[in-house]
Protein backbone atom coordinates (compact mmCIF):
# COMPACT_ATOMS: atom_id res chain seq x y z
CA UNK A 1 0.00 0.00 0.00
CA UNK A 2 1.20 3.57 -0.30
CA UNK A 3 2.03 5.43 2.32
CA UNK A 4 1.69 9.09 0.47
CA UNK A 5 -1.54 11.50 2.48
CA UNK A 6 -4.58 11.91 0.58
CA UNK A 7 -4.90 15.55 -0.66
CA UNK A 8 -1.04 15.82 -1.19
CA UNK A 9 -0.56 17.65 -4.12
CA UNK A 10 1.60 15.95 -7.22
CA UNK A 11 5.25 15.89 -6.84
CA UNK A 12 4.79 16.06 -2.48
CA UNK A 13 4.32 18.89 -0.27
CA UNK A 14 2.31 19.94 2.16
CA UNK A 15 -1.68 18.91 1.12
CA UNK A 16 -4.44 22.06 1.89
CA UNK A 17 -6.31 22.66 4.78
CA UNK A 18 -9.98 20.71 4.50
CA UNK A 19 -12.68 23.05 3.51
CA UNK A 20 -15.07 23.76 6.39
CA UNK A 21 -18.45 22.35 6.45
CA UNK A 22 -21.10 25.05 5.28
CA UNK A 23 -22.89 26.74 7.56
CA UNK A 24 -25.97 28.99 6.52
CA UNK A 25 -25.95 31.01 9.52
CA UNK A 26 -22.53 32.39 9.42
CA UNK A 27 -23.22 32.83 5.47
CA UNK A 28 -26.56 35.15 5.98
CA UNK A 29 -24.85 37.42 8.62
CA UNK A 30 -21.61 37.67 6.69
CA UNK A 31 -24.12 39.16 3.71
CA UNK A 32 -25.98 41.27 6.17
CA UNK A 33 -22.77 42.65 7.25
CA UNK A 34 -21.57 43.52 3.90
CA UNK A 35 -25.14 45.08 3.16
CA UNK A 36 -25.12 47.29 6.40
CA UNK A 37 -21.44 48.47 5.44
CA UNK A 38 -22.97 49.07 2.16
CA UNK A 39 -26.16 51.36 3.44
CA UNK A 40 -23.47 53.14 5.53
CA UNK A 41 -21.02 54.25 2.80
CA UNK A 42 -24.48 55.23 0.72
CA UNK A 43 -26.06 57.33 3.65
CA UNK A 44 -22.75 59.47 4.25
CA UNK A 45 -22.27 60.45 0.33
CA UNK A 46 -25.91 61.49 1.01
CA UNK A 47 -25.18 63.10 4.09
CA UNK A 48 -21.75 64.76 2.52
CA UNK A 49 -24.16 65.78 -0.47
CA UNK A 50 -26.72 67.50 1.28
CA UNK A 51 -24.17 69.57 2.94
CA UNK A 52 -22.77 70.30 0.17
CA UNK A 53 -26.13 71.54 -1.15
CA UNK A 54 -26.96 73.05 2.09
CA UNK A 55 -23.87 75.13 1.91
CA UNK A 56 -24.22 76.67 -1.31
CA UNK A 57 -28.01 77.53 -1.36
CA UNK A 58 -27.02 79.13 2.43
CA UNK A 59 -24.25 80.74 0.57
CA UNK A 60 -27.12 81.87 -2.47
CA UNK A 61 -29.99 82.54 -0.44
CA UNK A 62 -28.89 82.87 3.61
CA UNK A 63 -29.44 81.28 6.18
CA UNK A 64 -33.13 80.27 7.78
CA UNK A 65 -34.46 83.04 10.03
CA UNK A 66 -37.77 82.11 12.03
CA UNK A 67 -40.68 84.34 10.77
CA UNK A 68 -42.66 86.81 13.81
CA UNK A 69 -45.70 86.10 11.82
CA UNK A 70 -46.01 82.77 13.19
CA UNK A 71 -45.68 83.60 16.95
CA UNK A 72 -47.95 86.52 17.05
CA UNK A 73 -50.49 84.23 15.50
CA UNK A 74 -50.63 81.62 18.26
CA UNK A 75 -50.68 84.59 20.70
CA UNK A 76 -54.08 86.71 19.36
CA UNK A 77 -55.41 83.07 18.89
CA UNK A 78 -54.51 81.58 22.55
CA UNK A 79 -55.92 85.40 24.05
CA UNK A 80 -59.08 84.90 22.02
CA UNK A 81 -59.63 81.70 23.15
CA UNK A 82 -58.87 82.35 26.92
CA UNK A 83 -61.48 85.49 26.52
CA UNK A 84 -64.23 82.98 24.88
CA UNK A 85 -63.91 80.05 27.11
CA UNK A 86 -63.77 82.77 30.40
CA UNK A 87 -67.19 84.72 28.89
CA UNK A 88 -65.56 87.66 28.55
CA UNK A 89 -66.51 87.69 24.73
CA UNK A 90 -69.74 86.47 24.24
CA UNK A 91 -69.82 83.18 21.50
CA UNK A 92 -72.25 83.71 18.91
CA UNK A 93 -71.13 87.56 18.05
CA UNK A 94 -67.50 86.66 18.08
CA UNK A 95 -68.46 84.02 15.56
CA UNK A 96 -70.46 85.87 13.81
CA UNK A 97 -67.96 89.20 13.32
CA UNK A 98 -65.18 86.61 12.37
CA UNK A 99 -67.28 84.79 9.95
CA UNK A 100 -67.41 88.13 8.21
CA UNK A 101 -63.86 89.49 8.81
CA UNK A 102 -62.15 86.47 8.81
CA UNK A 103 -60.05 87.65 5.16
CA UNK A 104 -58.72 90.11 7.38
CA UNK A 105 -56.14 88.12 9.00
CA UNK A 106 -55.22 86.56 5.21
CA UNK A 107 -54.57 90.52 4.54
CA UNK A 108 -52.31 91.02 8.29
CA UNK A 109 -50.09 88.00 7.75
CA UNK A 110 -49.60 88.90 3.97
CA UNK A 111 -48.94 92.61 5.20
CA UNK A 112 -46.52 91.46 8.07
CA UNK A 113 -44.46 89.11 5.53
CA UNK A 114 -44.06 91.91 3.19
CA UNK A 115 -42.84 94.18 5.59
CA UNK A 116 -40.55 91.80 6.68
CA UNK A 117 -39.23 90.88 3.22
CA UNK A 118 -38.37 94.83 2.83
CA UNK A 119 -36.78 94.38 6.20
CA UNK A 120 -35.01 91.50 4.69
CA UNK A 121 -33.57 93.59 1.92
CA UNK A 122 -31.41 95.87 3.83
CA UNK A 123 -29.57 92.77 5.07
CA UNK A 124 -25.79 92.89 4.15
CA UNK A 125 -26.28 88.78 4.07
CA UNK A 126 -29.55 87.24 2.55
CA UNK A 127 -31.84 85.35 4.56
CA UNK A 128 -34.88 83.39 3.99
CA UNK A 129 -38.17 83.53 6.20
CA UNK A 130 -39.50 79.97 7.81
CA UNK A 131 -43.15 78.90 6.33
CA UNK A 132 -44.15 77.04 9.31
CA UNK A 133 -47.32 79.11 10.52
CA UNK A 134 -48.59 78.28 6.85
CA UNK A 135 -50.84 75.35 8.36
CA UNK A 136 -51.97 77.56 10.96
CA UNK A 137 -53.30 80.08 8.88
CA UNK A 138 -55.01 76.99 6.66
CA UNK A 139 -56.93 75.89 9.70
CA UNK A 140 -57.96 79.76 10.71
CA UNK A 141 -59.18 80.19 7.12
CA UNK A 142 -60.90 77.19 7.19
CA UNK A 143 -62.74 78.09 10.65
CA UNK A 144 -63.49 81.28 8.91
CA UNK A 145 -65.22 80.01 6.08
CA UNK A 146 -67.37 77.65 8.21
CA UNK A 147 -68.13 80.59 10.21
CA UNK A 148 -69.08 82.21 7.51
CA UNK A 149 -71.34 79.78 5.55
CA UNK A 150 -73.64 79.47 9.44
CA UNK A 151 -73.78 83.08 9.27
CA UNK A 152 -75.46 82.37 5.52
CA UNK A 153 -77.00 79.83 6.44
CA UNK A 154 -78.84 81.03 10.04
CA UNK A 155 -81.08 82.68 8.07
CA UNK A 156 -82.79 80.20 6.24
CA UNK A 157 -82.41 77.43 9.24
CA UNK A 158 -84.42 80.31 11.40
CA UNK A 159 -86.39 80.62 8.79
CA UNK A 160 -87.97 77.19 8.68
CA UNK A 161 -87.41 76.64 12.97
CA UNK A 162 -88.90 79.90 14.12
CA UNK A 163 -92.04 79.34 15.94
CA UNK A 164 -92.08 75.54 14.87
CA UNK A 165 -92.51 75.96 11.63
CA UNK A 166 -89.37 73.49 11.17
CA UNK A 167 -91.77 70.58 11.44
CA UNK A 168 -94.57 71.67 9.36
CA UNK A 169 -91.82 72.15 6.86
CA UNK A 170 -92.48 68.19 6.79
CA UNK A 171 -96.00 67.85 6.69
CA UNK A 172 -97.32 67.63 10.03
CA UNK A 173 -100.86 68.03 10.37
CA UNK A 174 -101.53 71.49 12.31
CA UNK A 175 -104.05 71.43 15.73
CA UNK A 176 -104.75 74.69 17.26
CA UNK A 177 -105.92 75.39 20.64
CA UNK A 178 -107.20 78.27 22.84
CA UNK A 179 -107.16 77.61 26.92
CA UNK A 180 -109.40 79.56 29.42
CA UNK A 181 -108.02 82.68 30.35
CA UNK A 182 -105.96 83.38 33.56
CA UNK A 183 -106.68 86.46 35.68
CA UNK A 184 -104.05 87.04 38.34
CA UNK A 185 -104.32 90.01 41.23
CA UNK A 186 -100.71 91.39 41.66
CA UNK A 187 -99.43 94.46 44.16
CA UNK A 188 -99.07 98.06 42.69
CA UNK A 189 -96.18 98.83 40.67
CA UNK A 190 -95.31 95.14 39.79
CA UNK A 191 -92.57 94.17 37.76
CA UNK A 192 -93.68 91.89 35.18
CA UNK A 193 -91.93 89.17 33.46
CA UNK A 194 -92.94 87.49 30.68
CA UNK A 195 -90.83 84.51 29.21
CA UNK A 196 -91.96 82.85 25.89
CA UNK A 197 -89.46 80.27 24.03
CA UNK A 198 -91.97 80.08 21.12
CA UNK A 199 -94.62 82.29 19.89
CA UNK A 200 -95.89 86.07 19.49
CA UNK A 201 -96.50 87.71 22.57
CA UNK A 202 -98.77 90.88 22.31
CA UNK A 203 -99.05 93.01 25.59
CA UNK A 204 -101.22 96.11 26.08
CA UNK A 205 -102.32 97.47 29.61
CA UNK A 206 -105.79 97.43 31.57
CA UNK A 207 -107.53 98.88 34.49
CA UNK A 208 -107.48 97.54 37.86
CA UNK A 209 -104.50 95.32 39.17
CA UNK A 210 -105.08 91.95 37.51
CA UNK A 211 -102.76 90.83 34.96
CA UNK A 212 -104.96 88.60 32.42
CA UNK A 213 -102.99 85.39 30.38
CA UNK A 214 -105.13 84.46 27.05
CA UNK A 215 -102.72 81.70 25.14
CA UNK A 216 -103.16 80.21 21.44
CA UNK A 217 -101.44 77.02 21.10
CA UNK A 218 -100.72 75.32 18.18
CA UNK A 219 -99.39 72.09 17.97
CA UNK A 220 -97.32 69.85 14.96
CA UNK A 221 -98.22 66.33 15.34
CA UNK A 222 -99.90 63.47 13.75
CA UNK A 223 -102.70 62.72 15.69
CA UNK A 224 -104.49 64.31 18.28
CA UNK A 225 -103.46 62.42 21.30
CA UNK A 226 -99.66 63.55 20.49
CA UNK A 227 -101.31 67.12 20.05
CA UNK A 228 -102.66 66.83 23.52
CA UNK A 229 -98.93 66.25 24.64
CA UNK A 230 -97.48 69.30 23.35
CA UNK A 231 -100.38 71.64 24.41
CA UNK A 232 -100.00 70.21 27.49
CA UNK A 233 -96.28 70.65 27.83
CA UNK A 234 -96.03 74.53 26.52
CA UNK A 235 -99.41 75.77 28.65
CA UNK A 236 -98.72 79.13 29.83
CA UNK A 237 -98.61 79.67 33.80
CA UNK A 238 -98.43 82.88 36.18
CA UNK A 239 -96.63 83.24 39.61
CA UNK A 240 -96.60 85.74 42.22
CA UNK A 241 -93.04 86.15 44.08
CA UNK A 242 -93.65 89.76 46.15
CA UNK A 243 -93.56 92.05 43.51
CA UNK A 244 -92.43 90.44 40.74
CA UNK A 245 -94.86 88.59 38.55
CA UNK A 246 -93.27 85.89 36.12
CA UNK A 247 -95.67 84.67 32.90
CA UNK A 248 -93.89 81.79 31.74
CA UNK A 249 -94.14 79.27 28.59
CA UNK A 250 -92.27 76.27 29.03
CA UNK A 251 -92.50 76.05 25.24
CA UNK A 252 -92.42 72.43 22.73
CA UNK A 253 -90.10 72.02 19.63
CA UNK A 254 -92.83 70.66 17.44
CA UNK A 255 -95.76 73.53 18.54
CA UNK A 256 -96.08 77.61 19.68
CA UNK A 257 -97.54 79.96 22.32
CA UNK A 258 -98.97 82.92 21.17
CA UNK A 259 -99.93 84.83 24.25
CA UNK A 260 -101.81 87.96 24.78
CA UNK A 261 -101.36 89.23 27.97
CA UNK A 262 -102.78 92.60 29.67
CA UNK A 263 -101.25 94.23 32.39
CA UNK A 264 -102.11 97.27 34.72
CA UNK A 265 -100.89 100.38 33.38
CA UNK A 266 -97.64 101.49 36.31
CA UNK A 267 -96.15 97.84 35.97
CA UNK A 268 -92.76 97.49 34.27
CA UNK A 269 -92.96 94.89 31.98
CA UNK A 270 -89.85 92.89 30.56
CA UNK A 271 -89.72 90.22 28.05
CA UNK A 272 -87.45 87.83 26.51
CA UNK A 273 -89.41 86.12 23.47
CA UNK A 274 -86.77 83.51 21.99
CA UNK A 275 -88.70 82.56 18.51
CA UNK A 276 -91.63 85.07 18.02
CA UNK A 277 -92.82 88.53 17.09
CA UNK A 278 -93.55 91.56 20.44
CA UNK A 279 -96.26 93.74 20.21
CA UNK A 280 -96.59 96.20 22.80
CA UNK A 281 -98.79 98.94 23.03
CA UNK A 282 -100.46 102.02 26.19
CA UNK A 283 -97.58 100.56 28.50
CA UNK A 284 -97.42 103.32 31.63
CA UNK A 285 -93.64 102.14 32.80
CA UNK A 286 -91.76 101.51 30.30
CA UNK A 287 -90.88 97.87 28.41
CA UNK A 288 -87.33 95.67 28.09
CA UNK A 289 -87.49 93.41 25.58
CA UNK A 290 -85.47 90.62 24.02
CA UNK A 291 -86.16 89.40 20.69
CA UNK A 292 -83.12 87.02 18.83
CA UNK A 293 -85.54 85.99 16.55
CA UNK A 294 -88.50 88.29 15.72
CA UNK A 295 -90.06 91.82 14.91
CA UNK A 296 -90.59 94.15 17.80
CA UNK A 297 -93.34 97.10 17.61
CA UNK A 298 -94.01 99.28 20.04
CA UNK A 299 -96.58 102.03 20.48
CA UNK A 300 -97.44 104.55 23.29
CA UNK A 301 -94.89 103.87 25.86
CA UNK A 302 -94.70 106.07 28.75
CA UNK A 303 -91.21 105.72 30.54
CA UNK A 304 -87.68 103.97 29.32
CA UNK A 305 -87.41 101.71 26.40
CA UNK A 306 -84.82 98.81 26.02
CA UNK A 307 -84.86 96.46 22.73
CA UNK A 308 -82.09 93.65 22.35
CA UNK A 309 -81.81 91.97 19.01
CA UNK A 310 -80.12 89.61 16.96
CA UNK A 311 -81.44 88.38 14.31
CA UNK A 312 -80.66 90.66 11.04
CA UNK A 313 -83.84 89.41 9.54
CA UNK A 314 -86.57 91.29 11.56
CA UNK A 315 -87.54 94.95 12.40
CA UNK A 316 -87.81 97.48 15.22
CA UNK A 317 -89.96 99.70 15.40
CA UNK A 318 -91.65 102.34 18.06
CA UNK A 319 -93.91 105.20 18.27
CA UNK A 320 -94.80 107.52 20.77
CA UNK A 321 -92.28 106.94 23.61
CA UNK A 322 -92.04 109.35 26.76
CA UNK A 323 -88.74 107.91 27.53
CA UNK A 324 -85.69 106.84 26.44
CA UNK A 325 -84.98 104.42 23.97
CA UNK A 326 -81.52 101.72 23.94
CA UNK A 327 -81.34 99.52 21.41
CA UNK A 328 -78.50 96.72 20.61
CA UNK A 329 -77.95 94.05 18.39
CA UNK A 330 -78.91 93.39 14.81
CA UNK A 331 -82.17 94.14 12.84
CA UNK A 332 -83.47 94.62 9.31
CA UNK A 333 -85.34 97.76 9.27
CA UNK A 334 -85.55 100.36 11.79
CA UNK A 335 -88.30 103.06 12.57
CA UNK A 336 -88.56 105.56 15.38
CA UNK A 337 -90.99 108.41 15.58
CA UNK A 338 -92.66 110.95 18.23
CA UNK A 339 -89.87 109.83 20.57
CA UNK A 340 -89.81 112.28 23.78
CA UNK A 341 -86.24 111.11 25.32
CA UNK A 342 -82.90 110.06 23.96
CA UNK A 343 -82.49 107.31 21.33
CA UNK A 344 -79.16 105.16 21.43
CA UNK A 345 -79.25 102.66 18.70
CA UNK A 346 -75.78 100.20 18.58
CA UNK A 347 -75.45 97.59 16.52
CA UNK A 348 -75.67 96.66 12.98
CA UNK A 349 -78.27 97.47 10.48
CA UNK A 350 -78.94 95.58 7.44
CA UNK A 351 -82.08 97.61 6.02
CA UNK A 352 -83.68 101.08 6.06
CA UNK A 353 -83.44 103.28 9.29
CA UNK A 354 -86.06 105.91 9.17
CA UNK A 355 -86.40 108.22 12.53
CA UNK A 356 -88.76 111.65 12.93
CA UNK A 357 -89.41 113.98 15.31
CA UNK A 358 -87.16 113.33 18.11
CA UNK A 359 -86.91 115.94 21.48
CA UNK A 360 -83.29 114.36 22.86
CA UNK A 361 -80.58 113.75 21.35
CA UNK A 362 -79.86 111.10 18.87
CA UNK A 363 -76.86 108.55 18.99
CA UNK A 364 -76.51 105.78 16.41
CA UNK A 365 -73.82 103.68 16.11
CA UNK A 366 -73.11 101.09 13.47
CA UNK A 367 -69.76 99.07 11.46
CA UNK A 368 -70.36 101.65 8.78
CA UNK A 369 -72.05 104.74 10.35
CA UNK A 370 -71.50 107.01 13.39
CA UNK A 371 -74.54 110.02 13.87
CA UNK A 372 -75.08 111.96 16.42
CA UNK A 373 -77.98 114.36 16.18
CA UNK A 374 -78.50 117.19 19.24
CA UNK A 375 -82.63 117.11 18.69
CA UNK A 376 -84.68 115.85 15.72
CA UNK A 377 -87.61 117.78 14.66
CA UNK A 378 -87.71 116.84 11.33
CA UNK A 379 -86.69 113.17 10.04
CA UNK A 380 -83.72 111.45 8.80
CA UNK A 381 -83.45 108.51 6.49
CA UNK A 382 -80.28 105.80 6.13
CA UNK A 383 -79.74 102.92 4.12
CA UNK A 384 -77.36 101.56 2.18
CA UNK A 385 -76.43 103.84 -0.53
CA UNK A 386 -77.80 107.62 1.08
CA UNK A 387 -78.24 109.37 4.40
CA UNK A 388 -79.87 112.67 4.70
CA UNK A 389 -81.12 114.23 7.43
CA UNK A 390 -83.38 117.50 7.35
CA UNK A 391 -84.72 119.93 10.49
CA UNK A 392 -82.31 119.18 12.96
CA UNK A 393 -81.44 121.36 16.03
CA UNK A 394 -78.34 121.61 17.55
CA UNK A 395 -74.98 120.04 16.83
CA UNK A 396 -74.66 117.05 13.86
CA UNK A 397 -71.99 115.07 13.92
CA UNK A 398 -71.66 112.08 10.90
CA UNK A 399 -68.84 109.53 10.36
CA UNK A 400 -69.39 107.07 7.81
CA UNK A 401 -68.34 105.71 3.78
CA UNK A 402 -69.65 104.83 1.17
CA UNK A 403 -72.76 107.02 1.09
CA UNK A 404 -73.91 110.21 -0.36
CA UNK A 405 -74.48 112.24 3.17
CA UNK A 406 -77.41 115.32 2.81
CA UNK A 407 -77.70 117.66 5.51
CA UNK A 408 -80.60 120.31 4.96
CA UNK A 409 -81.80 122.95 7.23
CA UNK A 410 -79.37 122.32 10.19
CA UNK A 411 -79.71 124.79 13.06
CA UNK A 412 -76.26 124.31 14.64
CA UNK A 413 -72.69 123.55 14.12
CA UNK A 414 -72.02 120.16 11.54
CA UNK A 415 -69.51 118.00 11.44
CA UNK A 416 -68.82 115.49 8.63
CA UNK A 417 -66.41 112.64 7.35
CA UNK A 418 -67.64 110.46 4.77
CA UNK A 419 -65.31 108.99 1.71
CA UNK A 420 -65.99 107.34 -1.36
CA UNK A 421 -69.83 109.09 -1.53
CA UNK A 422 -71.02 112.86 -2.36
CA UNK A 423 -71.55 115.26 1.16
CA UNK A 424 -74.18 118.54 0.67
CA UNK A 425 -74.72 120.71 3.77
CA UNK A 426 -77.14 123.00 3.84
CA UNK A 427 -77.28 125.14 7.00
CA UNK A 428 -80.02 127.28 8.29
CA UNK A 429 -77.77 130.42 9.15
CA UNK A 430 -74.47 130.80 10.00
CA UNK A 431 -73.63 128.11 11.85
CA UNK A 432 -69.52 126.23 11.95
CA UNK A 433 -69.16 123.55 9.39
CA UNK A 434 -66.74 120.83 8.72
CA UNK A 435 -66.71 118.45 5.79
CA UNK A 436 -64.24 116.20 5.16
CA UNK A 437 -64.03 113.33 2.11
CA UNK A 438 -61.39 110.93 1.25
CA UNK A 439 -62.89 110.40 -2.51
CA UNK A 440 -65.92 112.53 -2.99
CA UNK A 441 -67.30 116.29 -3.54
CA UNK A 442 -68.14 118.67 -0.79
CA UNK A 443 -70.77 120.94 -1.54
CA UNK A 444 -72.06 123.91 0.94
CA UNK A 445 -75.16 125.87 0.45
CA UNK A 446 -75.20 129.41 2.67
CA UNK A 447 -77.59 131.65 2.87
CA UNK A 448 -77.56 134.67 0.83
CA UNK A 449 -76.78 136.73 4.12
CA UNK A 450 -74.10 134.70 5.37
CA UNK A 451 -71.34 135.19 7.82
CA UNK A 452 -68.22 132.64 7.27
CA UNK A 453 -64.46 132.23 7.29
CA UNK A 454 -63.92 129.68 4.67
CA UNK A 455 -60.99 127.75 4.04
CA UNK A 456 -61.51 125.12 1.61
CA UNK A 457 -59.22 122.36 0.10
CA UNK A 458 -58.56 119.66 -2.35
CA UNK A 459 -56.69 117.41 -4.61
CA UNK A 460 -57.30 116.51 -8.03
CA UNK A 461 -59.73 118.83 -7.96
CA UNK A 462 -61.77 122.27 -7.77
CA UNK A 463 -62.75 124.87 -5.47
CA UNK A 464 -66.39 126.58 -7.08
CA UNK A 465 -67.87 129.46 -5.34
CA UNK A 466 -70.72 131.63 -5.79
CA UNK A 467 -69.09 133.94 -3.67
CA UNK A 468 -65.96 135.87 -4.25
CA UNK A 469 -62.79 134.17 -3.47
CA UNK A 470 -59.25 134.36 -4.60
CA UNK A 471 -57.67 132.64 -7.32
CA UNK A 472 -56.19 129.36 -6.63
CA UNK A 473 -54.84 126.91 -8.98
CA UNK A 474 -52.52 123.62 -9.45
CA UNK A 475 -53.04 119.87 -8.32
CA UNK A 476 -53.65 120.83 -4.71
CA UNK A 477 -55.61 123.90 -3.92
CA UNK A 478 -56.50 126.31 -1.22
CA UNK A 479 -58.83 128.74 -0.64
CA UNK A 480 -59.25 131.49 2.44
CA UNK A 481 -61.30 133.88 2.18
CA UNK A 482 -63.98 135.57 4.63
CA UNK A 483 -68.10 136.30 3.83
CA UNK A 484 -69.85 139.03 5.33
CA UNK A 485 -68.90 139.56 8.85
CA UNK A 486 -67.08 135.65 9.47
CA UNK A 487 -68.98 134.72 12.42
CA UNK A 488 -68.78 130.95 11.62
CA UNK A 489 -66.22 128.95 10.42
CA UNK A 490 -66.42 126.45 7.96
CA UNK A 491 -63.41 124.06 7.07
CA UNK A 492 -63.84 122.15 3.41
CA UNK A 493 -61.67 119.66 2.37
CA UNK A 494 -61.94 116.98 -0.64
CA UNK A 495 -59.45 114.49 -1.31
CA UNK A 496 -60.30 113.34 -5.42
CA UNK A 497 -62.97 115.67 -5.68
CA UNK A 498 -64.33 119.08 -6.37
CA UNK A 499 -65.23 122.09 -3.49
CA UNK A 500 -68.58 123.84 -4.45
CA UNK A 501 -69.41 126.79 -2.21
CA UNK A 502 -72.86 127.89 -3.59
CA UNK A 503 -75.06 130.77 -2.84
CA UNK A 504 -78.63 129.54 -1.20
CA UNK A 505 -82.25 131.05 -0.82
CA UNK A 506 -83.69 132.44 2.17
CA UNK A 507 -83.52 129.90 5.10
CA UNK A 508 -86.90 129.89 6.73
CA UNK A 509 -86.47 130.14 11.11
CA UNK A 510 -86.07 127.01 13.03
CA UNK A 511 -89.26 125.01 13.21
CA UNK A 512 -90.61 124.55 16.66
CA UNK A 513 -91.12 121.13 17.46
CA UNK A 514 -94.21 119.45 16.14
CA UNK A 515 -97.03 117.99 18.10
CA UNK A 516 -96.97 114.46 18.95
CA UNK A 517 -98.73 112.82 15.80
CA UNK A 518 -100.91 109.93 15.82
CA UNK A 519 -100.05 106.52 15.52
CA UNK A 520 -99.00 105.29 12.19
CA UNK A 521 -100.30 102.07 10.67
CA UNK A 522 -97.02 100.36 10.44
CA UNK A 523 -98.47 97.60 7.83
CA UNK A 524 -98.22 100.65 5.25
CA UNK A 525 -94.88 101.38 6.21
CA UNK A 526 -92.65 100.99 3.12
CA UNK A 527 -89.83 99.57 4.48
CA UNK A 528 -91.77 97.18 6.76
CA UNK A 529 -91.15 94.34 4.67
CA UNK A 530 -92.99 90.72 5.05
CA UNK A 531 -90.69 87.79 6.87
CA UNK A 532 -91.02 85.82 3.48
CA UNK A 533 -88.54 88.91 1.68
CA UNK A 534 -85.37 86.91 1.67
CA UNK A 535 -83.32 89.50 0.00
CA UNK A 536 -80.38 90.65 2.34
CA UNK A 537 -79.17 94.34 2.10
CA UNK A 538 -75.98 95.59 3.03
CA UNK A 539 -75.12 96.53 6.68
CA UNK A 540 -75.76 100.44 7.11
Amino acid sequence: MSSVPPNTPPGGGTPPPPYPPYDPKTQWRIYREQQRAAWRAQRDAWKAQRHAWKANYVGAYGPRVPSIVGPIILIAAGVVALLLLTGRIPAEPFWSWYGRWWPLLLIGAGLALLGEWMLDLRRATPVRRGGSFVGIIILLAILGMGAAGWNHMTPWFSQWDNNGDFFNAFGLPEHENDIQALNTQVPAHASIDVQSPRGDISITSGDGDTVQVQAHEVAYADNDNDAKKIFDAESPNVKVAGNVVQVRSAGNPRGRVNLTITVPKSARVTVNAERGDVIAANLGAGIAVTAPHGDVQLNTVAGPVQVHLSGDRHDFSAHDVQGDITADGRCNDLTLSAVKGKITMTGDIFGDVHVENVTGPLHLHTSVTDLDVASLPGDMTLDSDNLRLTDAKGQVRVTTYSKDVDLSQIYGDSFVQNRDGRIAVEPGGSFGIEAKNSKGDVEVTLPPGASARVTARTHNGDIISDFPMPPVEGENKQADFQIGSGSARVVLSADNGDVRIKRGSAVPPAPPMPPRPVAPDLSKVPHLKAHGDTAKPVAQ
